[in-house]
């Protein structure tokens, strides 16, 4: 292995990792008396002027043509709801089986290619799915080993994943959004995502402010971390070893999450529960590796970094 293939491969981990941290930095905040919706409206306002500084760095502006405003703040609504649902799940679920749960969105990307846009049902496609589902069994089935699991937390991720899948399959098809700089899009969708918690807020939910320093610094960490560097590492990986390996790496994710959630949370895992999210990583990583359903995600990964 040649030295820019082993600094690929390290930074392909690292971006994975990164966007694993979310919860570690998440329910902190909500013990400390913060909502999600305060907690997503902090990260993404922090979020943006590190955008402003890359996009102005590499000599870009920030207009927009107006025939892009219209697809760019879906994608931010899409986005916004999908973080929303994540972060509220927190509450109602380890943290580690939300994120495990989340990585169902390959597969569901597979599925609305098959029936929105006629993409042929391989059987790849069939394998993913049967295992999908014997991982989703795996993991919400109650016993003596766990306690319940809840139910309305799981469909909060499920739903989490969903208007992921429909976020992804979006900046796939749409030439015009393909057309506007990863980082623009970004600062773009983090923009419009913010105004959606603005309104969820004004409509009666509270707002609840960072009550102490630790706090910031967890805001802090999550507009960085999953967001800046995962966006960073990502896109050299991508230049240095290629889409392929760098979207396999993403398996990474849930299981830093699960790591980050015993380790700095206290939370445990039975051993039901990790061969559940074993079967749901396993039916991810195949359908990424697939054709022609992973070249979506590929490319989708080449312009844009994962889930804010």
């Amino acid at each position: 292995m040649n030295a820019k293939s082993l600094k690929g491969y390290t930074l392909a981990a690292v971006a994975a990792a990164t966007y694993g941290t979310n919860p570690a930095f998440a329910v902190p905040l909500y013990a400390e008396g913060m909502n999600a919706v305060s907690v997503l409206l902090f990260r993404y306002l922090l979020g943006l002027p590190l955008l402003v500084a890359m996009i102005f760095a590499r000599g870009h502006d920030l207009r927009l043509r107006r025939a892009e405003i219209a697809p760019v703040a879906t994608l931010g609504v899409l986005m916004a709801a999908s973080s929303l649902t994540l972060f509220e799940s927190y509450n109602y679920l380890n943290s580690g089986v939300a994120s495990t749960l989340l990585f169902v969105y390959p597969v569901m990307v597979a599925v609305l290619m098959v029936f929105f846009f006629h993409e042929r049902f391989r059987a790849t496609t069939v394998v993913c799915l049967a295992l999908m589902g014997a991982g989703l069994l795996m993991l919400m089935r109650t016993g003596a080993d766990a306690g319940p699991v809840s139910p309305f937390g799981c469909c909060l991720v499920m739903l989490s994943s969903l208007t992921y899948a429909f976020y992804l399959v979006m900046i796939n098809v749409s030439k015009t959004v393909r057309g506007i700089p990863t980082l623009k899009l970004l600062f773009y969708v983090l923009l419009s995502g913010s105004s959606l918690f603005m309104f969820v807020w004004a409509a009666g939910t509270p707002l609840t402010l960072p009550p102490s320093a630790a706090a910031w610094l967890n805001l802090g960490a999550l507009a960085f971390f999953p967001t800046v560097v995962s966006l960073i590492c990502t896109t050299v990986a991508i230049q240095c070893i290629g889409s392929t390996p760098t979207a396999i790496f993403g398996a990474f994710e849930p299981v830093t999450a699960v790591v980050l959630s015993v380790v700095v949370l206290g939370q445990t895992l039975t051993p039901r529960e990790l061969a559940g999210g074993m079967l749901i990583v396993l039916a991810a990583t195949l359908v990424i590796v697939g054709d022609p359903v992973g070249a979506v995600l590929l490319r989708v990964r080449k312009m844009f970094p994962r889930r804010a």
